[in-house]
């Protein structure tokens, strides 16, 4: 119940292959002794072509434990509180200066866990698991951050024990793109949906993967660095020591960049969007470019990994169809055509919020494996 929040007595006994009534009868026990709640505001719709009563769903009751999430982007921390039923409690949120050092970031995620617990009227004690996202590729063997990530104080850092040490807390690393798929899968527009693609659209340009119903992350844990998809090989140096790489054409700083002769005034992806919703064609067109070189590259993942969904969030993905329509057309003219029959693009239903939520949801994830071992 930990991993997968609320559920009814059916699907338990679904899950466990135990009887109907060996799960009716341990659940009696364990609402008897307040282990576990009823949920009966948020019901399941019963199953079946007649439909009949809603079953009620069953969650753990906030005394088993608390998780943290840790979300850090590029210019902000943000975190989340959530009991083992998946409900959020609270949240906290600060800008940050993208060029300090780690140590200074950490500084400012325990002062918004500290206030998120205390929000929630609970404690470091009542904390069971962390779960903590970062905007770069997170080497499983070392813990390290890769030198192709967006926070260059981070670079080199063993992110989990730097964390850890931090709050006096385990605490679990992942990239924020791998958060955003889980987050969308657990919660969001993947429900339901064992194989697909999250794409973070932002200043760095990055896909978090779920394949047969399982998050993917490769054989070191730096699978869907799409955003090092050399689109143009004469193209302008990236980061990463390439030419041409897809953020370069098509993140964030480029897309303002490209703006910048006609548009002098503006700073942020927010400012574009709201523009080319206003009719500004420059700005419509800055977005419609971004489009097309991000569905390029999606065409090729398509190719390779056969997805059923493609979500987009990040900034970019605000924009909505100003940057999905032309994803698309270029996704279906890349794409062979079983691929691009197979896969749905569609825009995140968890907006900015989705990787902080996926750090909730890896918490939860890895402490449902701990129990299962």
């Amino acid at each position: 119940m930990s991993e997968f929040g609320a559920l009814s007595r059916a699907e338990l006994a679904r899950r466990t292959a135990l009887a109907p009534s060996t799960i009716s009868t341990l659940t009696a026990d364990l609402l008897r002794d307040g282990l576990i709640v009823e949920r009966s505001e948020t019901p399941v719709p019963a199953a079946g072509p007649r439909g009949g009563r809603p079953a009620t769903l069953l969650a753990l009751h906030r005394s088993a434990g608390l998780v943290v999430g840790i979300d850090f982007g590029k210019t902000h921390v943000r975190v989340a509180v959530a009991d083992r039923a998946h409900e959020l409690i609270a949240e906290r949120s600060k800008q940050v200066d993208p060029d300090q050092r780690s140590a200074t970031h950490i500084k400012v995620a325990v002062r918004l866990v500290h206030a998120a617990l205390e929000s929630a009227r609970a404690n470091r004690d009542q904390v069971v698991g962390v779960g903590m996202g970062l905007p770069g590729p997170i080497n499983r063997a070392t813990g390290q951050i890769g030198d192709s990530a967006i926070l260059p104080g981070w670079v080199g850092v063993n992110a989990s024990k730097a964390m850890s040490d931090a709050l006096g807390l385990p605490v679990s690393v992942d990239n924020d793109a791998n958060l955003g798929a889980l987050a969308e899968w657990v919660w969001g527009a993947a429900r339901g949906c064992n194989e697909l693609a999250y794409i973070k659209a932002a200043t760095g340009i990055g896909a978090g993967l779920i394949t047969n119903g399982r998050p993917f992350g490769g054989y070191g844990g730096t699978a869907g660095e799409i955003g090092h998809t050399i689109i143009d090989p004469s193209g302008p140096i990236c980061r990463c020591g390439n030419r041409g790489c897809l953020e370069m054409l098509a993140g964030t700083p480029a897309l303002l960049a490209a703006l910048q002769p006609t548009h002098p005034d503006i700073t942020n992806a927010a400012d574009v969007i709201a523009r080319a919703r206003d009719g500004d064609s420059g700005c419509a067109r800055a977005l419609t470019d971004s489009g097309r070189a991000i569905g390029t590259a999606l065409a090729t993942l398509c190719n390779i990994t056969n997805p059923e969904r493609i979500i987009v969030g990040g900034e970019l993905g605000a924009a909505g169809d100003l940057v999905l329509d032309p994803m698309r057309d270029a996704l279906h003219r890349g794409a062979i055509r079983s691929a691009g029959q197979d896969v749905t693009l569609c825009q995140s239903t968890l907006g900015e919020r989705a990787e902080v939520l996926g750090a909730v949801a890896l918490a939860l994830t890895r402490l449902g494996h701990a129990l299962e071992r």
